[in-house]
């Protein structure tokens, strides 16, 4: 059996306008700066919940870029993450504390924070986000699909998402309801 049949898919899930709302200042949307600000959108444990039962690893990919353009702390950050996983059936955390001017690997539309180990089953995977720096880096990495949560955000797609919706709950459902899905857990999802 190759490495590959042994690894798990995932379910890539942005952080702020997916699990929680997203907040605006100057009409650009920028994640809460504490805990107090936090709000887990409704649906979302139970998007989550549906995943984890079909067998996907649930794992939060986020641009923080606050942290390196000192708006906000790594540790504030953390607190929120904590606080997330404390709520919600999240396997794991990645994070990109980088602006777009450090040119790492890890900040989306780059496919670094998909990438990185432990390795998931990518060719089996979803990437969930709600901007095109989300879609983009689903498609970097080679998910299956590549899911944007449509807030009408006035920003361009440079490149479309397998599908538009409006919510997790209703992309947890699309997922569930793929055919190429069903014949993956036919063979061992």
């Amino acid at each position: 059996m190759g490495i590959d049949a042994v690894r798990r898919p995932a379910i890539f899930l942005d952080r702020d306008g997916v699990l929680n709302r997203t907040r605006f200042r100057n009409g650009k949307p920028v994640p809460p700066q504490s805990l107090g600000e936090l709000e887990i959108l409704p649906g979302t444990a139970e998007a989550l919940a549906n995943l984890r039962a079909a067998g996907y690893a649930l794992v939060v990919v986020t641009n923080q870029p606050d942290i390196a353009r000192g708006v906000t702390t790594r540790a504030m950050v953390e607190d929120l993450h904590r606080f997330l996983s404390e709520q919600l059936p999240l396997d794991e955390f990645r994070m990109c504390i980088h602006d777009d001017p450090d040119g790492c690997d890890c900040r989306k539309p780059k496919p670094g924070l998909l990438l990185a180990a432990p390795h998931y089953d990518l060719g089996r995977s979803v990437m969930v986000g709600d901007r095109w720096r989300d879609v983009d880096a689903g498609r970097a990495a080679g998910c299956r699909a590549t899911i944007l949560i449509d807030y009408g955000y006035d920003e361009a797609i440079p490149n479309e998402p397998t599908v538009r919706v409006a919510s997790l709950l209703e992309a947890s459902q699309w997922i569930l309801d793929q055919t190429w899905r069903r014949d993956l857990v036919g063979n061992g999802l």
